[in-house]
């Protein structure tokens, strides 16, 4: 079969990879859709991220559905033919972490496309892979293959919100309206958050935001002073989910966010210099988020019931053959929100 592999930073090759049978609780399922995470563009234009980089040739890919072509050994619950998305984390069940039911935080992850670890784990960005059963999740007639695909972001989100805590009636600040802050506007909502404010640097990402539920849309770049307002009597915003990773959106939600207010670290990034006597004249809570375990589930069936919408994500999907193509166009923030790869 044929998959999506980087090589190198710019190097990016569709070409021929094995195929493995499915071992005992084993699946192999034939890709439908991939969506082009910001991990993936990471990994295209500079090669890796941080420490992390590409030392072999690894194919891409971690936001993948499809239909279940062959069951392996002792696999029940799941049929030839089965609809599913397909999460890319696989713990080993056997670690300190694991047992405590932290498995984000497994010692010995094998997670899809990630040069983490070396040899690298091969992601999904192939017409067919072989995963554990219990990464294969049933997805309902009425999701497509391409919302399916979705469900791994909607699941970093929902994580995010999980962390945040309780958000029914708080005001809620989003720095950075890419697809993960798109999504954390989406979850607030969904969680009865009475107002959310979005912040960005351009304006299409921010008509997107609009869409998913921000009641008003700022472009700092355009505006800074517009934040300005909310500064009111120490900070009025209870929550803000930070998806820019960038050092200056941090910095700027300072001013306002009120004594006591949620931080949520959603969007990675490098070092940053942050105001420590703010920090802890306002009590402010610095929460990191990592990945996901259970919201995985969670997020599928909120889509098979119908209570999450992110077709406004999605802008466009292009056949796998055109990868190339199709990565510089997730690249370019004023075209393209989530670009998917079909298989």
């Amino acid at each position: 079969m044929r998959g999506v592999r980087i090589h190198s930073a710019r190097d990016l090759r569709v070409e021929t990879v094995e195929v493995t049978p499915p071992g005992p609780g084993e699946v192999r399922i034939r890709i439908a859709a991939g969506g082009i995470c910001g991990s993936d563009l990471h990994y295209y234009q500079d090669g890796g991220f941080g420490v992390v980089r590409v030392k072999e040739p690894m194919v891409l890919g971690h936001e993948i559905a499809g239909s279940i072509a062959e069951l392996g050994e002792g696999v029940s619950g799941l049929a030839i033919g089965q609809r599913v998305a397909v999460n890319p984390s696989r713990p080993c069940e056997r670690c300190s972490y694991c047992r405590e039911g932290l498995h984000q935080h497994c010692t010995d992850m094998r997670f899809m496309g990630s040069a983490m670890r070396t040899p690298h784990v091969q992601g999904g960005f192939r017409q067919e892979l072989t995963a554990s059963a219990l990464q294969a999740i049933p997805v309902s007639d009425g999701v497509s293959m391409a919302e399916a695909a979705m469900a791994e972001p909607l699941a970093v989100c929902l994580h995010a919100a999980r962390i945040a805590g309780p958000l029914l009636g708080k005001r809620v600040l989003v720095t950075g309206c890419g697809p993960i802050g798109a999504l954390s506007i989406l979850c607030a909502r969904l969680a009865g958050a009475a107002e959310i404010v979005a912040t960005d640097v351009a304006d299409a990402p921010l008509a997107t935001a609009a869409r998913m539920g921000a009641a008003h849309t700022i472009n700092v770049a355009k505006s800074p002073e517009s934040l300005a307002p909310y500064a009111v009597n120490k900070g009025v915003f209870d929550v803000l989910f930070e998806a820019s990773g960038n050092q200056a959106a941090l910095r700027g939600a300072f001013d306002v966010l009120r004594p006591g207010a949620v931080i949520v670290q959603v969007g990675l990034g490098g070092d940053a210099t942050l105001p420590l006597n703010t920090l802890v004249a306002k009590e402010l809570q610095l929460r990191g988020t990592f990945r996901f375990d259970a919201e995985f589930q969670l997020a599928v069936e909120l889509m098979n019931k119908g209570l999450v919408d992110v077709k406004p994500l999605l802008t466009a999907s292009l056949p796998f053959e055109n990868a190339i193509e199709a990565f510089e166009l997730a690249g370019d923030r004023s075209r393209a929100m989530k670009v998917q790869l079909t298989f």
